[in-house]
Protein backbone atom coordinates (compact mmCIF):
# COMPACT_ATOMS: atom_id res chain seq x y z
CA UNK A 1 0.00 0.00 0.00
CA UNK A 2 2.65 2.48 0.50
CA UNK A 3 6.33 3.16 -1.11
CA UNK A 4 9.01 1.11 -0.27
CA UNK A 5 11.75 3.41 -1.76
CA UNK A 6 13.58 5.86 0.69
CA UNK A 7 14.29 9.15 -1.09
CA UNK A 8 18.08 9.67 -1.25
CA UNK A 9 17.60 13.49 -0.34
CA UNK A 10 16.27 11.69 3.44
CA UNK A 11 19.72 9.42 3.40
CA UNK A 12 21.67 12.44 2.46
CA UNK A 13 20.22 14.36 5.27
CA UNK A 14 21.18 11.91 7.73
CA UNK A 15 24.87 12.03 6.67
CA UNK A 16 24.87 15.98 6.48
CA UNK A 17 23.91 15.81 10.46
CA UNK A 18 27.95 16.27 11.04
CA UNK A 19 27.93 18.77 8.38
CA UNK A 20 25.43 20.98 10.43
CA UNK A 21 25.63 24.70 10.86
CA UNK A 22 27.22 25.28 14.21
CA UNK A 23 26.03 28.27 16.73
CA UNK A 24 28.42 31.26 16.90
CA UNK A 25 31.48 30.88 18.72
CA UNK A 26 29.87 33.40 21.02
CA UNK A 27 26.93 31.23 22.32
CA UNK A 28 23.41 32.55 21.75
CA UNK A 29 21.39 34.75 23.78
CA UNK A 30 21.80 34.89 27.12
CA UNK A 31 25.44 33.36 26.81
CA UNK A 32 24.26 29.66 25.51
CA UNK A 33 27.38 26.84 25.46
CA UNK A 34 28.33 26.86 21.82
CA UNK A 35 28.95 23.33 21.78
CA UNK A 36 25.95 22.47 23.50
CA UNK A 37 23.59 24.85 21.40
CA UNK A 38 25.62 23.18 18.48
CA UNK A 39 25.31 19.40 19.63
CA UNK A 40 21.48 20.17 19.99
CA UNK A 41 21.58 21.48 16.03
CA UNK A 42 22.82 18.31 15.26
CA UNK A 43 20.86 16.09 16.76
CA UNK A 44 17.53 18.40 15.63
CA UNK A 45 19.05 17.49 12.31
CA UNK A 46 19.70 14.24 12.93
CA UNK A 47 15.93 13.31 14.27
CA UNK A 48 14.32 15.46 11.36
CA UNK A 49 16.18 13.31 8.75
CA UNK A 50 14.86 10.20 10.63
CA UNK A 51 11.15 11.74 10.42
CA UNK A 52 11.52 13.21 6.32
CA UNK A 53 12.66 9.31 5.32
CA UNK A 54 10.33 7.58 7.24
CA UNK A 55 7.51 9.56 6.14
CA UNK A 56 8.92 9.68 2.75
CA UNK A 57 8.46 5.66 2.65
CA UNK A 58 4.85 5.34 3.49
CA UNK A 59 4.28 8.12 0.86
CA UNK A 60 3.49 11.33 3.61
CA UNK A 61 5.29 14.39 3.35
CA UNK A 62 6.56 15.47 7.06
CA UNK A 63 3.80 17.61 7.61
CA UNK A 64 1.02 15.15 6.19
CA UNK A 65 2.53 12.95 9.19
CA UNK A 66 2.56 14.87 11.85
CA UNK A 67 -0.82 15.91 10.80
CA UNK A 68 -1.89 12.22 10.98
CA UNK A 69 -0.11 11.55 14.93
CA UNK A 70 -1.61 14.87 15.87
CA UNK A 71 -5.03 12.89 15.01
CA UNK A 72 -3.97 9.58 16.60
CA UNK A 73 -5.55 12.02 19.74
CA UNK A 74 -8.73 12.05 18.34
CA UNK A 75 -10.85 14.79 16.00
CA UNK A 76 -9.51 18.56 15.70
CA UNK A 77 -10.75 21.39 14.85
CA UNK A 78 -9.01 23.00 12.25
CA UNK A 79 -8.02 26.61 13.75
CA UNK A 80 -6.35 24.10 16.73
CA UNK A 81 -4.66 22.17 14.05
CA UNK A 82 -3.63 25.08 12.04
CA UNK A 83 -1.98 26.50 15.22
CA UNK A 84 -0.19 22.82 16.34
CA UNK A 85 1.20 22.50 12.77
CA UNK A 86 2.05 26.69 12.50
CA UNK A 87 0.42 26.92 9.46
CA UNK A 88 -2.03 29.27 7.91
CA UNK A 89 -5.37 27.77 7.36
CA UNK A 90 -5.38 28.05 3.43
CA UNK A 91 -2.30 25.81 3.68
CA UNK A 92 -4.18 23.60 6.36
CA UNK A 93 -6.72 23.37 3.68
CA UNK A 94 -4.58 22.30 1.25
CA UNK A 95 -2.98 20.07 3.43
CA UNK A 96 -6.73 18.36 4.33
CA UNK A 97 -7.54 18.48 0.32
CA UNK A 98 -4.79 16.03 -0.26
CA UNK A 99 -5.03 13.66 2.89
CA UNK A 100 -8.73 13.54 1.97
CA UNK A 101 -8.04 12.38 -1.51
CA UNK A 102 -5.43 9.72 -0.25
CA UNK A 103 -8.28 8.77 2.41
CA UNK A 104 -6.35 9.49 5.41
CA UNK A 105 -8.98 11.96 7.24
CA UNK A 106 -11.85 13.69 6.17
CA UNK A 107 -13.52 17.02 7.79
CA UNK A 108 -17.08 17.13 9.09
CA UNK A 109 -19.08 19.54 11.48
CA UNK A 110 -18.29 19.70 15.32
CA UNK A 111 -21.60 18.62 17.09
CA UNK A 112 -23.22 21.97 18.76
CA UNK A 113 -20.97 24.37 16.27
CA UNK A 114 -22.27 24.75 13.19
CA UNK A 115 -19.73 26.89 11.93
CA UNK A 116 -16.69 24.76 12.66
CA UNK A 117 -15.01 21.66 10.78
CA UNK A 118 -12.65 18.88 12.86
CA UNK A 119 -10.86 16.50 11.47
CA UNK A 120 -10.67 12.78 11.88
CA UNK A 121 -8.76 10.16 10.96
CA UNK A 122 -10.20 7.27 8.55
CA UNK A 123 -8.95 4.09 9.16
CA UNK A 124 -6.40 3.80 6.61
CA UNK A 125 -5.12 6.97 8.18
CA UNK A 126 -5.22 5.68 11.58
CA UNK A 127 -3.64 2.46 10.01
CA UNK A 128 -0.99 4.78 8.63
CA UNK A 129 -0.32 6.91 11.30
CA UNK A 130 0.69 4.10 13.69
CA UNK A 131 2.77 2.61 11.50
CA UNK A 132 4.16 5.40 10.58
CA UNK A 133 4.49 6.22 14.79
CA UNK A 134 5.96 2.93 15.45
CA UNK A 135 9.03 2.80 12.75
CA UNK A 136 9.63 6.48 14.07
CA UNK A 137 9.72 5.71 17.47
CA UNK A 138 11.69 2.22 16.87
CA UNK A 139 14.30 4.07 14.54
CA UNK A 140 14.81 6.78 17.67
CA UNK A 141 14.89 4.51 20.28
CA UNK A 142 18.05 2.99 18.28
CA UNK A 143 20.09 6.31 18.80
CA UNK A 144 20.06 5.86 22.75
CA UNK A 145 20.07 1.94 22.69
CA UNK A 146 23.46 1.92 23.97
CA UNK A 147 22.93 3.93 26.76
CA UNK A 148 22.87 2.55 30.21
CA UNK A 149 19.41 2.46 31.68
CA UNK A 150 20.15 5.51 34.21
CA UNK A 151 21.81 7.53 31.25
CA UNK A 152 18.78 7.01 29.19
CA UNK A 153 16.67 8.14 32.09
CA UNK A 154 18.54 10.87 32.86
CA UNK A 155 18.43 12.13 28.59
CA UNK A 156 14.29 11.36 28.93
CA UNK A 157 14.41 14.23 32.13
CA UNK A 158 16.79 16.51 30.48
CA UNK A 159 14.49 16.40 27.27
CA UNK A 160 11.28 16.93 29.33
CA UNK A 161 13.02 19.89 30.98
CA UNK A 162 13.89 21.23 27.82
CA UNK A 163 10.26 20.52 26.49
CA UNK A 164 8.44 21.59 28.98
CA UNK A 165 10.77 25.13 29.53
CA UNK A 166 10.12 25.51 25.79
CA UNK A 167 5.68 25.44 26.32
CA UNK A 168 5.88 21.80 24.50
CA UNK A 169 3.47 19.42 26.39
CA UNK A 170 4.16 16.06 26.99
CA UNK A 171 2.59 13.71 24.33
CA UNK A 172 0.74 10.89 24.89
CA UNK A 173 2.42 7.26 23.75
CA UNK A 174 0.73 5.83 21.14
CA UNK A 175 0.64 2.22 22.12
CA UNK A 176 -0.49 -0.78 20.78
CA UNK A 177 -3.50 -0.70 22.63
CA UNK A 178 -4.76 2.19 20.35
CA UNK A 179 -5.23 -0.27 17.47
Amino acid sequence: MYGEGVNETATQMTEAADDAPACPPHGGPGGAEPDMAAALLRLSTAVQAIYTRVSEKYELTAVQARLLCILLDGPRCMADLAGRLGVEKAALTGLMNRAERRGLARRGPVPGDRRAVQVTLTATGREAALAFHDEVTAELARLTAHLAPADREAFRATIAGILHRCGIPHARAHQATDR
